[in-house]
């Protein structure tokens, strides 16, 4: 450590090391801002180019790329605070190759408390490198150690946790290393499913020829046509108890549009089974 005993000593150091400690810090904050500048520049010209184009949904590739932007950006600030933090100390005196050795012992003594921080990382970098979900994708998450699962829109993704909004507005935080399974609903294309639940007395052949009637006039629909992939088709009769059939219907939609267009269905088939005089039963 470098002695400050007399106001000279405290005066020269802080005209050498002190003001270069300063600086330093200072550099480390402006380069922060600015990578931070340049990351929401690049995000926000990739959301503009989605905007602009004809698409109803986010590409793959520009999901990808802004997930991308926000990982790199997370690992560029991580090494320039470490390198920070060394000349920092070096500056007030610790000789950083002298703390070679009990690093390795501090390291020893944390190893199992900085694994879980390893394993996020890890893990981080495989859910990147894979695209298995990018900014925008709508997830569903398995946590260990949680019963539920953690569902909504990706917000923000880093090597080591991945940020979530519910349909309530609630921010998610799930740490990387403890995802034992993602389900990704808005990933190249996604499947409206609705089960139509009748009684085991009617017709079914009629209520098969509703249900088509129903899907050829959404596929027809100028404001539903552009989220569909495909005619929503039946299925047929999925379950079936002693007093209630249940009866399929699914649609390929765009990827994340699997709600709006489920919604849309289930309004219509209801309209449609009540003005023929077939109530759906509960």
């Amino acid at each position: 450590m470098i002695a400050l005993g007399t106001s000279s000593d405290a005066t020269d150091w802080l005209r050498s090391s002190g003001l270069e400690i300063v600086l330093l810090l200072l550099g480390a904050v402006l380069f922060s801002r600015f990578a931070t500048f340049i990351r929401d520049r690049i995000t926000q010209k990739i959301d503009s180019g989605f905007r602009s184009s004809d698409a109803l949904v986010r590409s793959e590739a520009a999901k990808h790329r802004h997930a991308l932007a926000q990982v790199l950006t997370w690992v560029v600030l991580t090494i320039v605070y470490v390198l920070v933090g060394m000349e920092v100390l070096q500056r007030l005196g610790f000789q950083v190759t002298g703390l070679v050795a009990p690093a390795a012992v501090l390291g020893a003594a944390l190893g199992f408390g900085a694994q879980r921080i390893v394993q996020d990382i890890l893990a981080g970098f495989f859910l990147i490198t894979e695209r298995q979900y990018g900014f925008g994708d709508v997830v569903r998450i398995a946590v260990t150690g949680s019963a539920e699962m953690a569902e909504g829109t990706v917000e923000d993704v880093t090597l080591r946790i991945t940020t979530l909004r519910n349909s309530d507005g609630e921010v998610i935080t799930v740490p990387n290393g403890q995802i034992v399974k993602v389900t990704n609903l808005s990933k190249d294309w996604a499947r409206a499913a609705i089960d139509v639940p009748v009684a085991a007395t009617v017709d079914i052949t009629r209520v098969n020829e509703i249900l088509h009637e129903v899907g050829t006039q959404a596929y027809q629909d100028r404001r539903l046509k552009p989220l569909l992939l495909d005619e929503p088709t039946v299925m047929g009769i999925d379950d079936l108890a002693v007093d209630q059939i249940n009866i399929r219907m699914v649609a390929r939609t765009l990827p994340g549009k699997q709600f709006e267009v489920g919604r849309e269905l289930r309004v219509r088939v209801a309209a449609a089974l009540r003005r023929e005089g077939i109530s759906e039963t509960t």
